[in-house]
């Protein structure tokens, strides 16, 4: 029997992030998001990635509390991606649909994780490159 319910506990926060009522089209959860969904580990919060105009729409009715960022609750809003920001259309235009959310795929996470290289991403990408492997 499985002990960890991080899946399930990430699909509670996702309803936070229902009540927002955004475009399915126009974002793709990101950070440790699809980890949590996989039941691989814990999601503090809920990110999500957006395109650069449906960020200008959204700060619009949400103050961004810098010039790339937005919170709301325990859902925080990214209008930059680091190393992925000049294809972030394409990465969220070919996100995974999970639960019946847009996700970033395990490749573009990677992808981020290995240029962020934090000790936490380390551990995260031995994690996904596990995952993948089975």
């Amino acid at each position: 029997m499985n002990v960890n319910n991080f899946k399930e506990n990430f699909l509670l926060k996702l309803k936070e992030l229902d009540r927002l009522n955004l475009s399915k089209k126009d974002y793709a959860i990101t950070g440790s998001g699809p980890l949590a969904i996989r039941n691989l580990r814990e999601a503090n919060d809920v990110d999500i990635l957006v395109t650069k105009a449906y960020f200008n729409e959204l700060s619009k009715k949400y103050p961004p509390y810098d010039a790339k960022h937005i919170k709301i609750g325990n859902i925080e809003i990214w209008g930059d991606f680091i190393n992925l920001t000049p294809k972030m259309e394409m990465v969220i235009k070919h996100s995974e649909i999970i639960e019946g959310y847009p996700f970033v795929t395990l490749q573009d996470t990677l992808s981020w994780k290995r240029f962020l290289n934090r000790e936490k991403d380390q551990k995260d990408i031995l994690m996904i490159l596990a995952y993948i492997d089975n």
